[in-house]
């Protein structure tokens, strides 16, 4: 979940909000949404223990044509265009760090290591991400530590000030909601990989919960600090704040070790991404005979074919520079797929009331509700605000269905772990 987002979007609320109690106020907000949204996935990953994420679980709660969909604008905007996004944010910090190559090559390798890694056993492939992230989130803390007992740096209130109830209410406010919810994504991971896991009815929910809670935490702390020891009018408006935020903290290093932190944060996102993507890929290959070749493993078990043809698609992406505008018109796409599984919680409580449920949303319907309205404000925020990417994100369903419709013809090559489930 920890990408470039909370490190980039303070500037810009601060230019909107000038204000430190309004914007950590976004940020705890927005992580009260994603652990919403993770309630009602671990309710129904819970019910139906299989890796796939939104194509697994809108083929069991709908039709079978909608998790393809669902798959099928996973496997492009889902994972392979961020996948390019996050390898060109990666090559940028390790290139300022020092790194010999120019940000392009370094972008490419990166994918390329990672996804070679993804080839070989799922223990080192788990080991190398919980490395990774145990790096991230302790470098983290060190800098929440050194910026509250070092001296140095500013000392700003982060009470609340006249006028914050105005902002509160206000369109820059709204507008900035959205971006923070962009900074979540990632809370749903664990949905991707539940067959990998030894006991995904416990673990899937646990994962959900706590990954969703403590980066709240974290994104709730690391802003609190931006705020607390970094001049604003510096930061106002900037993309470097986090940066502005570490040098004014820490001196002319503090800039570097925020620079390696944001690197190692790429690093451990784009190896979940690889993993996570290349599940969902297999998952149709499973189900559906003529997609039965992306369900092949390797020696290992590794899906070998939809890594590949996940890596593949990344790197198209990364030497077109198309992917931003890819990720543009299908991110619509993507939060109707969450919205869709949250309205399936509801729906499922009413069409299987006596249905075994490992885990249930407490609070109930209040977590579902919340969810979905905050991502139909954002769905229109997105399609009054792009559009043509929108319109474009409408023509890829009609191609998904037109795929699907080829897809879901009998074929003699179906691989033995095809689903018996009727499609």
């Amino acid at each position: 979940m920890i990408g470039v987002g909370v490190f980039t979007s303070v500037g810009f609320q601060l230019a909107a909000l000038p204000s430190a109690f309004p914007i950590l106020l976004l940020w705890a907000l927005g992580g009260a949404i994603a652990l919403c949204g993770a309630l009602c996935y671990a309710e129904l990953v819970a019910m139906w223990p299989r890796s796939g994420g939104e194509y697994h679980l809108l083929r069991e709660a709908y039709h079978p044509a909608l998790g393809f969909l669902a798959g099928w604008v996973s496997l492009t905007a889902g994972f392979a265009a961020p996948l390019a996004a996050l390898g060109i944010a990666f090559g940028v910090y390790a290139h300022g760090l020092g790194a010999p190559l120019p940000p392009g090559p370094l972008a490419a390798g990166i994918v390329l290591v990672v996804a070679a890694l993804h080839l070989g056993p799922l223990r080192l492939v788990g080991g190398f991400l919980t490395a990774a992230t145990a790096l991230k989130v302790g470098l983290i803390l060190v800098f929440l530590a050194g910026a509250w007992w070092l001296p140095g740096g500013e000392r700003i209130s982060l009470a609340p000030r006249p006028g914050d109830a105005a902002l509160l209410a206000s369109a820059p406010f709204a507008i900035s909601m959205v971006y923070v919810l962009f900074s979540y994504s990632g809370w749903n991971g664990a949905a991707y990989v539940a067959s990998e896991l030894r006991d995904p009815q416990r673990l899937v929910p646990r994962a959900l919960l706590w990954g969703t809670g403590i980066v709240t935490v974290l994104y709730v702390a690391l802003n609190a600090v931006f705020l607390w020891r970094a001049p604003w009018e510096r930061m106002s408006g900037q993309v470097e704040a986090a940066l502005i935020a570490g040098e004014a903290a820490f001196g002319p290093r503090g800039g570097w070790a925020l620079g390696a932190m944001i690197a190692i944060g790429l690093l451990s996102t784009i190896a979940s991404y690889t993993w996570a993507g290349s599940r969902v890929t297999d998952c149709m290959g499973q189900d559906y005979p003529r997609l039965g070749a992306l369900a092949r493993r390797n020696r290992w078990g590794a899906p070998h074919i939809a890594l590949g043809l996940q890596t593949a698609l990344a790197l198209g992406l990364l030497a077109s520079g198309k992917f931003d505008a890819v990720v543009n018109y299908l991110m619509a796409l993507l939060q109707l797929s969450s919205l869709l599984v949250a309205a399936a919680v509801m729906v499922q409580r009413r069409r299987a009331p006596d249905a075994l449920r490992p885990f249930r949303v407490p609070l109930y319907p209040l977590p579902p509700l919340v969810f979905i309205g905050a991502t139909l404000w954002v769905l229109a925020f997105q399609v009054r605000e792009r559009p043509i990417e929108s319109a474009a994100g409408a023509l890829t369903l009609l191609a998904g269905l037109a795929l699907y419709a080829w897809a879901r013809a009998p074929s003699p090559a179906a691989p033995s772990t095809a689903s018996t489930r009727p499609m």
